[in-house]
């Protein structure tokens, strides 16, 4: 029985995947449930899953654009596991004319098994070309698993420009060129990147942060923290968190635009920027406001394995109210982030640095960290958003101000 396995949907208003990748070959027995491939639209990435046992037949190659509900390939369910694909197709060439002797006391059979598993597969076209000219595997690439015809016009053009006896040579640089097809994911954020700079009002105000007390925090609770959560105490808790009771005093900075109306939620869903192969993924922590330190951390920690794992669906990045990127983690001194529409603003967390700073009219040394806010200025007025960013300041600079809404434990105890 022949069964057709389809393009799935990756979500509403997505019609058209691209085959990002396969993970086995024309010919092979695949098991049900079996990850097969690798789909990709302009805003995730999901899996292709073998729905029988059987051997598989492509139909869609790598690159290829192919609708939803399209045939990616077939599986013949009547086909058993011992099956192959004929000799011919993956007959590997032979290395040299001569036979290397095996070691003193090895089996022969042996021997000519591991030679033949350590020879590359090529191709039926690059097979061709390597007859014609003499050359063997070794000649081309040693240790390559796939040899293609153009592997194999590279050693004849190196063969070819190879200097004779008596002749001096030059060393001069690569000028080579790749030329790699962007993703679609990658072309989305492409035209989303654009879009901001040409439709929204983005300015950025900055502002610095003693970042003492966090580490002070993070140091001494973090084994009681790990042994009581399973997880340790990162920085983003406290960044998200700061954001969350900031965002309750400053709710315009969490509304966006829909056409002359202005939409103010009221709950803060926070995205997290992460970087992954396929570019720049944006998973959602849902009522952010409602989580502990420690089910943040649970949280950043399952969406960025997803993310990076390309196994994010298109719901867990959806719906953000307002977005933190961290451009610390590579090094970061200072940024302007960029806005996430629909949303109306983003906060860049930096790198930490020791640098000098005047407490109580001395140079002291503290580890410094620069913030910056950017934000649509249509929707946003520039009082608001500095304000916003000195209360994230105050939050993270002392802690303690947000177990109590921001309010100073001393003028609790007063009533003042």
């Amino acid at each position: 029985m022949i069964i057709e396995v389809k393009a799935p949907s990756p979500g509403e208003s997505i019609s058209e995947v691209e085959v990002a990748g396969w993970l086995v070959q024309d010919g092979d027995y695949v098991d049900k449930n079996q990850e097969i491939a690798e789909l990709e639209s302009d805003k995730a990435t999901l899996p292709l899953i073998a729905s029988a046992n059987g051997i598989i037949s492509i139909r869609a190659t790598k690159g290829q654009a192919v609708k939803v509900g399209e045939t990616v390939c077939l599986i013949d369910t009547a086909a058993r596991r011992t099956s192959r694909k004929k000799p011919s197709a993956q007959a590997p060439v032979q290395s040299s004319p001569a036979v290397t002797k095996p070691d003193a006391g090895q089996e022969p059979e042996k021997h000519l098994h591991q030679s033949a598993a350590a020879i590359p597969r090529v191709t039926p076209v690059a097979r061709k070309l390597m007859e014609e000219h003499g050359l063997s595997v070794e000649d081309i690439i040693s240790g390559l698993k796939r040899i293609s015809r153009r592997e194999v016009e590279q050693v004849l053009a190196l063969h070819a420009n190879s200097p004779q006896a008596g002749e001096e040579t030059m060393t001069t640089g690569d000028r080579t060129e790749t030329r790699t097809r962007m993703s679609p994911l990658r072309r989305k954020l492409s035209e989303r990147l654009v879009a901001v700079r040409n439709e929204t009002a983005m300015l950025t105000t900055f502002n610095e942060v003693d970042m003492s007390e966090i580490i002070r925090l993070r140091s001494t609770y973090q084994e009681l923290f790990l042994e009581k959560h399973g997880i340790k105490l990162g920085y983003m808790s406290f960044f998200v968190r700061s954001v969350t009771e900031s965002l309750r005093l400053f709710p315009g900075v969490n509304s966006r635009i829909e056409g002359e109306n202005i939409i103010t939620p009221g709950f803060t869903d926070i995205g997290i920027a992460v970087q992954t192969e396929k570019g720049l993924m944006v998973p959602v922590i849902r009522n952010a406001e409602m989580l502990s330190m420690a089910a943040v951390e649970k949280k950043i920690m399952e969406l960025a394995e997803k993310a990076r794992g390309n196994r994010i669906s298109l719901q867990e990045m959806s719906g953000g109210t307002f977005t933190i990127t961290n451009g610390g983690i590579f090094g970061s001194m200072l940024s302007t982030p960029i806005l996430n529409p629909p949303q109306s603003a983003i906060l860049g967390m930096h790198n930490i640095v020791d640098r000098p700073v005047a407490r109580d009219g001395q140079v002291v040394i503290r580890p410094m960290m620069y913030v910056a806010l950017s934000y649509d200025h249509r929707i946003i007025d520039g009082k608001e958003s500095v304000s916003f960013l000195v209360k994230i300041k105050e939050y993270l600079e002392q802690p303690f101000l947000m177990v109590r809404g921001g309010t100073d434990p001393e003028k609790l105890l007063l009533d003042i």
